[in-house]
């Protein structure tokens, strides 16, 4: 079974130690959450998972998923949408598309998939916060990849936007997928493990 493995992490960012000696095991299917006050740790640890930051001490590995590397398996969504306000809807996605890869849904199909396929042509720099959230959600369903690591992905999405994310967390979740989210608010996405960061567990 596909996991990705966190050992004996640490974390320090200038002069202060984030975290250290932390553990984890994603399995597939099975959501875990990482959850703690802010300041904690969990977007260093989920940018430290996705390969996008060293960590200080400790590795982290993907097992069970073939021979290609972690960071070609990792879809990251971070706290910033990755939106080129200047570019068109339909263009931001085909960008992501060609850069991650086509093996998700059509540009179209997932735009409609996210409630954005009235707007391809409309400029994303005037699109709401919650519709760049969505435009940055439908990275996830253009380009399949097995991980997902998801910052805060229910930011700015309305409730009906957040039982969206996650029907398609869960079907990625029910698909074998592995998905890491960091989160303050109730995600829906069924019994999973929780990590907590910092104060009391």
């Amino acid at each position: 079974m596909t996991c990705l493995k966190g050992e004996a992490l640490a974390c320090q960012r200038g002069l202060k130690l984030l975290f250290e000696g932390l553990d984890l095991a994603a399995q597939a299917g099975v959501p875990l959450v990482v959850t703690g006050p802010n300041g904690t740790g969990k977007s260093s640890l989920l940018r430290i998972l996705a390969g996008l930051l060293p960590a200080t001490a400790g590795t982290v590995r993907l097992e069970g998923a073939g021979e290609a590397g972690l960071a070609e398996q990792v879809h990251y969504l971070g706290h910033e949408d990755a939106v080129k306000g200047a570019l068109t809807v339909d263009a931001n996605l085909r960008f992501w598309r060609a850069v991650l890869g086509e093996s998700g849904l059509g540009v179209r199909d997932a735009l409609e998939a996210v409630g954005l396929g009235a707007l391809p042509r409309l400029r994303a720099g005037v699109l709401s916060a919650g519709q760049k959230r969505r435009l940055a959600m439908a990275r996830l369903l253009v380009s399949h990849r097995p991980v997902w690591i998801l910052d805060e992905p229910t930011t700015a999405l309305d409730a009906a936007a957040q039982r969206m994310f996650a029907g398609f967390a869960r079907a990625h979740l029910a698909g074998g997928g592995i998905l890491v989210a960091a989160t303050h608010a109730p995600l829906d996405l069924g019994a999973g493990e929780e990590l907590r960061l910092g104060g009391r567990t």
